[in-house]
């Protein structure tokens, strides 16, 4: 791994926020850069568009938006302040309550209005489920949110994953259950519940256990990115080493790592290429 490389690629090509979360994490600096660059991309509606997350150009309030916007603030362990966490969820509860459950779906159907990645083509809507519901659900937890919505959602991912699974078998989808079940208040239930969610893994569709370069998939860094995750015990140690290898030699030529998929414009391209390089420096960078 090139680090000088990787971070000259970072400040030629990322996104402010990711250039924000590169200072944070590889310089010691301070987060409150990278909160405010979240916040650039808050509605007034109290949710996140503007193509927060890159595979689409909404500039409109997306469930998904709101996933990125946490994972982006938890991955330098800050929090929004509190009053954006509670306008966020009065949002999401608004969101979801046509749906008669505190179910999200990952896109409204605003994002068909607008530039959009390959694979979402002939998608025009998507249904409520664990994706991304119980992501955010518990990257809230994470960040300490008190809210109604918050415990209705949470009650509802735990129910359906306790009774019947999760919404679908992807990689995706377990990836979402994990993040709540890393973070849920209730620890006992938490674990008992990873056992069954574990368990689809090694078959779940988009999963790579071992590397298969070139190809797209979730890998156990995924799930388990650092040595101190909470799930990294439940991964083989030649598996992650493996996986740590391969992320390594994914280094490019102009020192950022690929994406493997089709997004839907050039500054797409960039941003995505920005982020996943700030994600395999901290990776590589945190498993040495």
């Amino acid at each position: 791994m090139d680090t000088h490389a990787g971070r000259a690629f970072i400040d030629a090509h990322a996104r402010i926020l990711d250039q924000r979360r590169a200072a944070a994490l590889f310089d010691g600096g301070p987060t409150e850069p990278v909160i405010n660059a979240v916040l650039a991309y808050l509605n007034t509606d109290g949710g996140f568009g503007h193509g927060l997350e890159p595979d689409t150009r909404d500039p409109n309030s997306q469930p998904l938006y709101a996933q990125v916007a946490l994972e982006s603030v938890h991955s330098v362990g800050a929090t929004l302040p509190v009053d954006v966490l509670t306008t966020l969820c009065d949002h999401l509860a608004a969101v979801a309550e046509p749906n008669g459950t505190p179910g999200l779906p990952i896109m409204v159907p605003s994002f068909a209005d607008h530039p959009r990645a390959s694979h979402w083509l002939e998608i025009s809507e998507f249904p409520p489920g664990h994706n991304p519901t119980a992501a955010i659900a518990g990257l809230l937890h994470a960040a300490g949110t008190t809210h109604p919505w918050l415990d209705d959602a949470t009650e509802w991912c735990v129910t359906k994953i306790d009774g019947d699974g999760l919404d679908d078998e992807s990689a995706h989808t377990i990836g979402c259950a994990l993040t709540l079940l890393a973070h849920l208040p209730d620890r006992a239930t938490a674990e008992r519940l990873a056992d069954g969610v574990f368990a689809r893994l090694p078959d779940a569709p988009y999963f790579q256990p071992m590397p298969a370069p070139g190809e797209y998939g979730l890998t156990p860094l995924d799930f388990a990115p650092l040595p101190d995750s909470p799930w990294r015990a439940r991964f083989d140690a030649d598996q992650v080493a493996a996986h740590l290898d391969a992320l390594a030699a994914e280094q490019q030529p102009d020192g950022g790592w690929p994406i493997r998929w089709e997004p839907p414009t050039e500054p797409s391209m960039w941003e995505w290429r920005g982020m996943v390089t700030v994600e395999a420096l901290n990776v590589l960078g945190r498993n040495r």
